[in-house]
């Protein structure tokens, strides 16, 4: 069975959007067979609390993001029929996301689904934690001995949310880096450390707007590597290079943060790096809170994202935030379907 999901929602700059997806269960494929991409690795720590909770609800209670590429939007006036129906049910939350949830009962859009998926390559925008644990909770049941391997199980899939990452409401936003401590590159050593970037120097008063500022003259740069860095002196900082094939969220790891910075792979896994998803709370970690140095980026593309996974590559940690954040407990899945 189907769930279809629409949200309707206020993106960053106040315009009204809907995002529309459904819920589904998704058959595990190991990520070496090229089904199902990640697009960021993972850590073990929270996959090993996942695997308890899996263990001891044998049910999904949340659901990994998925991405499907259709410019075409093939499935939109399936999904669409399916939400005018009398079943569906709509709530608004806390921050003022209208959702409205409808069963999918058309067997026809139901075809249509599976039709349009079953030869198709999807990513996963979030949820990397909950899709590897489901795998691991899969190989512990066929190792259990309690069904044939090449017999399906509840195991042997997994509760997924699908949303087409070309659709008008499909958000894509940048998630900023501040670093905590350390001493940040005076303008003259950013010129001779990164000596490939240009570098222009633009006025930022106490108090004034940051979303404002990056609009003004980081957003412009959006078709080449670009990033925005404030260190708290007064000035934010607009680095520029020409086009490259590379993309800026790996430039910004490799030549700022490894090269300039001297921070490693490590040293970011350890918090030496802290992930923002506003740039406002960036700037004040740097204005009030002490940190040492903001770095500001534009957001990826779902071309940049797809092409990356399709080459069976992975962007650094935290690169991408579809916004806005799916609901937990909306659908529930449950393996044993005889338990209460």
């Amino acid at each position: 069975s189907y769930y279809v999901l629409r949200q309707r929602f206020s993106a960053p700059g106040g315009d009204r959007l809907e995002r529309v997806g459904f819920f589904g269960a998704l058959r595990l494929e190991e990520y070496a067979n090229r089904v199902v991409l990640p697009h960021e690795r993972t850590l073990s720590g929270p996959k090993a609390d996942r695997l308890k909770i899996l263990r001891a609800t044998q049910a999904n209670l949340s659901s990994v993001f998925m991405l499907y590429e259709d410019k075409s939007e093939t499935l939109s006036a399936a999904l669409a029929e399916a939400l005018s129906g009398s079943a569906a049910i709509t709530a608004a939350d806390d921050g003022g996301i209208e959702h409205t949830l409808a069963p999918l009962v058309d067997r026809g859009a139901m075809a249509l689904i599976r039709a349009f998926l079953m030869d198709r390559q999807v990513v996963i925008a979030d949820g990397h934690h909950r899709y590897e644990t489901a795998l691991n909770y899969r190989e512990e049941s066929r190792g259990s001995g309690a069904r044939r391997r090449d017999a399906e199980a509840p195991a042997d899939r997994t509760l997924a949310y699908f949303t087409n990452a070309y659709a008008p409401g499909s958000l894509l936003l940048p998630i900023h880096r501040v670093i905590p401590k350390g001493p940040a590159p005076s303008t003259a050593e950013w010129r001779a450390r990164l000596p490939g970037w240009s570098m222009h120097e633009v006025p930022f008063p106490e108090g004034a707007p940051i979303d404002a500022l990056l609009d003004a003259h980081l957003a412009r740069h959006r078709e080449r590597p670009a990033f925005a860095a404030d260190a708290g002196d007064g000035t934010l900082r607009i680095f520029t290079r020409p086009h490259a094939e590379e993309l800026t969220i790996r430039l910004v790891h490799s030549e700022v943060i490894g090269g300039v910075l001297g921070l490693d792979d490590a040293a970011v896994r350890d918090g030496a790096v802290v992930f923002k998803k506003s740039a406002e709370v960036a700037a004040r970690a740097v204005r009030e809170e002490g940190a040492s140095l903001a770095l500001y980026l534009n957001a990826l593309t779902p071309d940049d994202v797809f092409r990356v996974t399709g080459a069976g590559e992975v962007l650094p940690q935290k690169s991408t935030f579809f916004f806005p954040k799916l609901p937990s407990g909306l659908v529930f899945r449950v393996h044993d379907e005889s338990r209460p």
